[in-house]
């Protein structure tokens, strides 16, 4: 048997499509944006980024910035009953008010 071909970014076509508005370059400022620890974020996705782009199951989930790796954010979420810690770019998370 073949071994069942599927990444990181299988059948996402639609998923991770941007709308007609949001389309075209990136603002520096999204990519430069800067958390502290104990900030809440959303995980929002920008699919025009892959480096540091958390995976899709994670789209729209609500956690806390509770350091940071590099350039990106590890993002602690709970999963179920799991506690789970995400690395995500600046530029796939927005600041909840």
């Amino acid at each position: 048997m073949v071994t069942r071909a599927g990444g990181f970014r299988a059948k996402t076509r639609f998923a991770l499509q941007k709308r007609a508005r949001d389309r075209g370059k990136i603002a520096i400022t999204r990519m430069m944006q800067e958390f502290k620890i104990g900030d809440r974020v959303i995980i929002t996705q920008d699919s025009a980024v892959h480096k540091a782009m958390p995976h899709p199951r994670y789209k729209a989930r609500t956690g806390t910035v509770i350091g940071k790796q590099g350039r990106s954010y590890k993002v602690h979420i709970v999963d179920g009953e799991k506690d789970k810690i995400l690395l995500s770019a600046p530029v796939h998370l927005t600041k909840c008010r």
